[in-house]
């Protein structure tokens, strides 16, 4: 806008009604690109949070499938489980191979409390009655054994189990020789084929429900597939 006046140079300048126009403007680009940035930066958290979840999610289930590979043979211990799978809580004796040492067998737990999935291990040991001492501890929570966190916010936990000669899954269920019975042969027909390390159990199947997310995810575990 221009202004003059009889003696005066001329003087240009914005009005009042101009200024608040131009202020107005800029405050709803500033809004708008505020929104959009809050949108994307929500979006970046929401994603990371997922990826964190699948890695640990992931993560979880492949120290599982390790120690099932693992599993110590039933034949081993007649008459006491290797491996029992009730409610929210996964107990496994597994062998531990290290170099330059013998085969041992230790306990490992995977119990759910309070919605965090946590893995605990015993001591490896070579004694029979050490390993049954720890197993039965180990099952009523007396180890004291110290535990690292694999998942948290997990609403459920659940898991089912394959018995050689069946043909269905049951729920839980444990691996166990019965005392005094002879190990299932080789098959006569193919002596490479046998039933595994695992006399009764040939397989384990875990379902682990995170909260935020809308199905539940589940992995089939060979036992001792190694």
């Amino acid at each position: 806008m221009r202004f003059k006046s009889p003696g005066l140079r001329q003087i240009t300048g914005f009005t009042l009604i101009e200024l608040l126009v131009a202020i107005t403007i800029l405050a709803i680009v500033a809004v708008l690109g505020w929104r959009g940035l809050d949108s994307i930066v929500r979006a970046r958290q929401t994603l990371n949070g997922e990826m964190d979840q699948t890695r640990g999610i992931q993560l979880a289930f492949a120290q599982i499938e390790n120690d099932c590979a693992h599993v110590m043979d039933a034949n081993m211990l007649p008459g006491n489980s290797v491996l029992t799978a009730v409610g929210s809580k996964l107990l496994i004796i597994r062998s531990v191979i290290e170099d330059n040492l013998p085969i041992r067998f230790q306990v490992v737990v995977y119990n759910v409390t309070d919605g965090v999935l946590s893995r605990r291990e015993l001591t490896p040991t070579r004694e029979t009655a050490v390993l049954l001492a720890e197993w039965q501890s180990a099952a009523e929570d007396l180890d004291g054994t110290p535990s690292i966190q694999l998942q948290n916010k997990v609403t459920s936990f659940s898991m089912r189990t394959w018995k050689v000669g069946e043909t269905g899954w049951r729920i839980n269920g444990e691996d166990v020789v019965i005392a005094g019975n002879n190990p299932t042969p080789p098959n006569p027909v193919n002596p490479s084929a046998t039933t595994g390390k695992s006399a009764t159990l040939a397989g384990l199947e875990v379902s682990m429900q995170v909260q935020g997310r809308e199905a539940p995810m589940t992995k089939i575990f060979l036992l001792g597939a190694n």
